[in-house]
C-alpha cells in the first residue's frame, strides 16, 4: 500500500506503509530530485562540492571567509598559482561497521573553490586561520595599491 506524500509529515519524506524497500528507495530518489530544485546556500556544499564563501575588502586587505564545518583543519590545502587562490578540504566518511543507514545527507570527500585574485593583492603575504569550521584567509594589499592622501597646497 502506498501513502500519499504529506510535505509536513516525517520531515517531508515520503514512505511506503508496507515494508517494501524498493518503493522506499524510489521515494528517496524523488526526495533527492526535489531537494536539488530548491537548494539554498546552506545545501550548496553537499550538492555541488562548492563551499559557500564571503569576500570583503578593507583599506589594507581583502578577506575571504569560507564555511567548512566538519572538515579537519589539517586537511585544508591552500595554493596560489599565478593570480588564482584555490582552497581544498577533505572530509572522510564515518565508518559504522555493519550499521543500517536510515538517512545519510552529509557529504564526504573533497570540496574545492578557486578565486581569481586582483592585482592589488600581495599573495606572498597571505595568512589563513581556521576557527569553528570557518576558514578566514587574509590577503594584504600591495603598498602601491593602498589609498594615499595627497596634500593640497593653496596659493593666494
Amino acid at each position: 500500500m502506498l501513502v500519499k506524500w504529506n510535505p509536513f509529515a516525517n520531515g517531508g519524506i515520503a514512505r511506503s506503509a508496507a515494508p517494501v524497500p524498493e518503493l522506499d528507495e524510489l521515494f528517496r530518489e524523488a526526495d533527492r530530485l526535489f531537494e536539488g530544485a530548491f537548494a539554498t546556500p546552506s545545501t550548496w556544499t553537499s550538492r555541488t562540492g562548492v563551499p559557500p564563501a564571503d569576500i570583503h575588502e578593507t583599506q589594507d586587505e581583502l578577506v575571504l571567509t569560507i564555511d567548512l564545518p566538519g572538515y579537519d583543519p589539517k586537511s585544508l590545502d591552500l595554493q596560489v598559482e599565478g593570480d588564482v587562490l584555490t582552497v581544498r578540504a577533505t572530509r572522510d566518511a564515518q565508518r559504522m561497521g555493519n550499521a543500517r543507514w536510515f538517512r545519510q545527507e552529509r557529504s564526504y570527500g573533497q570540496v574545492a573553490r578557486s578565486f581569481v585574485l586582483p592585482s592589488s593583492v600581495d599573495a606572498t603575504k597571505c595568512e589563513a586561520r581556521c576557527e569553528h569550521g570557518v576558514l578566514t584567509v587574509t590577503l594584504p594589499k600591495r603598498e602601491e595599491a593602498k589609498p594615499r592622501s595627497i596634500a593640497v597646497t593653496v596659493k593666494s
